[in-house]
């Protein structure tokens, strides 16, 4: 099992930046890709970014130029940092690990919520 755990959410004015953190404990070689979801009201969750232990990236095209996926294999964290917020951005974050040993096994956080104000 594998246990993620976000914070860095909040509440923040249109045009302005957080970052968010995700840190992966439990069986932690059963993860390799590391990503982040979002669920605004209403909507389907979506893909926002992520990343291989290799650190390879793969982001949605409504975030590319903002947002950056970043990792740190030593401390077993994932971060996402979020510029130039708009409102469309609000929602709650989830961090996502896929199972590599498991087909179909997905670790999931508790999720984070995001508000931008207009």
């Amino acid at each position: 099992q594998v246990q993620l755990v976000e914070s860095g959410g909040g509440l923040v004015q249109a045009g302005g930046s957080l970052r968010l953190s995700c840190a992966a404990s439990g069986s932690i070689y059963r993860i390799n890709v590391m990503g982040w979801y979002r669920q605004a009201p209403g909507k389907q969750r979506e893909l926002v970014a992520t990343i291989t232990s290799g650190g390879t990236t793969k982001s949605a095209d409504s975030v590319k130029g903002r947002f950056t996926i970043s990792r740190d294999n030593a401390k077993n964290t994932v971060y996402l940092q979020m510029n130039s917020l708009k409102p469309e951005d609000t929602a709650v974050y989830f961090c996502n690990a896929p199972d590599r040993y498991s087909r179909g096994t997905e670790y999931w956080g508790q999720g984070t919520q995001v508000t931008v104000s207009s």
